[in-house]
């Protein structure tokens, strides 16, 4: 029998920012999205006091004014969300990351290697993550990644629990009879009002259904959510990274501009964010083009194929910039820029250059140290030349936090 433990870091970008300036611990917080928009993520304490998620700022600060909001910093909680998953894989080979905040780990079998239970193993990650990283973390642990997901839902929402939650093979019988469908991951809105068409309220329901039937109204699925809720495991955790195709980076300025030193320097912040993605995965881009968006919206692109696949900033900044030159025009004012990097290849398969240029071999090695210092010193440890976070502004003049 399958043991999957799902790991769910709590209130995760405010627990990053707390862990940042723990003067904000014990306090409503809630993070903002792109352009402070609205509201991301909230403490529990700003949830107390009945603040929505994806509320508008402009009503929120009329309407909650004893509260502190944030401008998001995706780069920090990519940075710790790195050192969670890193932390996990040290318990055991099988992490599948399901977002930046949440990952599936099987545990099958590893009783006999900590010669410990399984409630005892998940205590353990559970306190290294927050003794060690400062992320608290609720943890549920099932027969399959369904239950995982229920059982972690209930280890966050019932205090007495401690944030640990396990369903037993021999509970789950009891445990549908008391859980609606609506409950369950993956079940929406839609998906419920179609099984209360049928009469179907509770999970239990759906685990005494024919087969037939089941496959009838909502085809695969509806078998894989039984077997899952049955315990038996039709999603095994997989551990193995899938490639992506492309990698983009772009992001509002923080004001309107026309400033071209300012705009390329949000671009080389971009190369670098791609760059560094690229080198992580043992990857190489044969084709990058750049984006910058207008202030009314209009959208202009310019595209080139490298001479050779590359991964590096240092190599990469010079045709950035010279695709820039083409679009760049000093009388439009500008809300956004960005880079992609297509045509992905693996650095293993890619072609070797006999005679590789003396720059380009430079500029790899100055790369490669750049990861060393990020990982050793965090993000933004140094940057090089007119490189700019294009939303950095509002944060180097203090007014990131809005009360």
């Amino acid at each position: 029998m399958a043991e999957i433990a799902l790991v769910d870091c709590n209130n995760f970008f405010v627990s990053c920012e707390q862990l940042m300036n723990p003067l904000l611990k014990n306090k409503a917080v809630c993070v903002l999205s792109n352009n402070d928009g609205c509201i991301i993520a909230r403490s529990q304490q700003a949830k107390d006091i009945g603040i929505p998620m994806g509320y508008p700022l402009f009503k929120a600060r009329k309407e909650f004014r004893n509260v502190i909001y944030i401008s998001r910093n995706f780069g920090l909680y990519h940075d710790i969300s790195n050192r969670i998953m890193l932390k996990l894989s040290k318990f055991t080979p099988d992490v599948e990351q399901y977002s930046i905040d949440e990952a599936f780990l099987d545990l099958t079998g590893l009783k006999k290697l900590y010669r410990c239970s399984y409630e005892e193993i998940i205590a353990r990650i559970k306190k290294e993550i927050e003794e060690e990283i400062g992320v608290p973390v609720s943890i549920g642990l099932a027969p399959t990644k369904t239950l995982a997901k229920l059982a972690c839902e209930r280890a966050k929402k019932i205090k007495s629990l401690n944030g640990l939650y396990r369903i037993k093979f021999r509970e789950i019988d009891e445990i549908l009879k008391k859980t609606y469908i609506e409950e369950i991951w993956g079940i929406g809105k839609n998906t419920t009002a179609l099984f209360h068409k049928y009469g179907i309220y509770k999970c239990s329901e759906i685990a005494k259904q024919n087969e037939f039937w089941l496959k009838k109204i909502w085809g695969k699925r509806g078998l894989e959510l039984k077997s899952e809720l049955c315990g038996t495991s039709m999603y095994p955790v997989n551990s193995k990274i899938e490639l992506p195709k492309s990698i983009q980076k772009t992001s509002a300025f923080d004001h309107f501009t026309s400033d071209k030193e300012y705009i390329r320097g949000s671009l080389h912040y971009h190369v670098h964010q791609v760059c560094s993605k690229l080198r992580k995965l043992g990857l190489l881009s044969e084709v990058i083009y750049i984006m910058l968006r207008t202030k009314d919206f209009q959208v202009f692109t310019e595209k080139i194929v490298l001479p050779e696949a590359a991964d590096s900033e240092f190599f990469i900044n010079h045709y950035a910039d010279e695709l820039f030159e083409k679009i760049y025009n000093p009388d439009i004012i500008y809300r956004s820029s960005g880079i992609y990097a297509e045509k992905l290849i693996e650095k293993s398969a890619s072609q070797l250059f006999l005679f590789e240029d003396e720059k380009t071999k430079k500029a790899q090695e100055l790369s490669n140290l750049w990861d060393k210092f990020e990982n050793k010193y965090g993000k933004k440890c140094f940057r090089i030349g007119i490189m700019q976070d294009p939303q950095s502004e509002s944060k180097k003049h203090g007014q990131n936090y809005f009360s």
